[in-house]
């Protein structure tokens, strides 16, 4: 049977989950973002590895592995503003986890953490600003190299 207590600690644990979802759905954009993140990884590592394949091949002819020494230097800029969008956007999951965790613990235990949720949520959207702008900055590079590229094109 249901007594006044066990009510109470019912509803407290109800109303933790309900504030908990706004978080979790945070935490599932996030995901989202670190798949987008990694799958461009995935593929300028895989251009790297092509040009890599025929850098032997490519030495002798000066001007061409000149130019394919440039794309790789440019390809290993994106790799590492594209790992830091990674980082940082891996460091927002754990601090909105840490969030939810933290919330749970202090109603559980009956702690005050109002200041260290405040702290932990502005430093998770923080972290989250600075992978959307290093995201940014990648797409940036890309369309650049691309329209710099069609400079090359001569006019038919």
């Amino acid at each position: 049977m249901l007594s006044v207590e066990n009510t109470s600690i019912i509803t407290s644990v109800s109303q933790l989950i309900q504030l908990s979802v706004a978080p979790v759905f945070l935490l599932a954009g996030v995901a989202g973002l670190l798949n987008v993140f990694t799958g461009r990884l995935s593929r300028i590592i895989d251009k790297v590895e092509k040009l890599d394949k025929y850098e032997e091949q490519l030495k002798g002819e000066n001007k061409e592995y000149k130019s394919m020494k440039q794309r790789r230097d440019f390809l290993a800029m994106r790799m590492k503003n594209t790992n830091l969008a990674i980082l940082f956007c891996t460091a927002t999951g754990l601090l909105i986890a840490l969030v939810i965790v933290t919330m749970f613990l202090s109603q559980l235990m009956g702690f005050n953490s109002e200041l260290f949720i405040s702290v932990l949520f502005i430093l998770a959207m923080l972290s989250l600003i600075i992978a959307l702008m290093l995201f940014l900055k990648e797409i940036f590079f890309t369309t650049s190299f691309i329209k710099s590229k069609q400079s090359y094109i001569p006019d038919a």
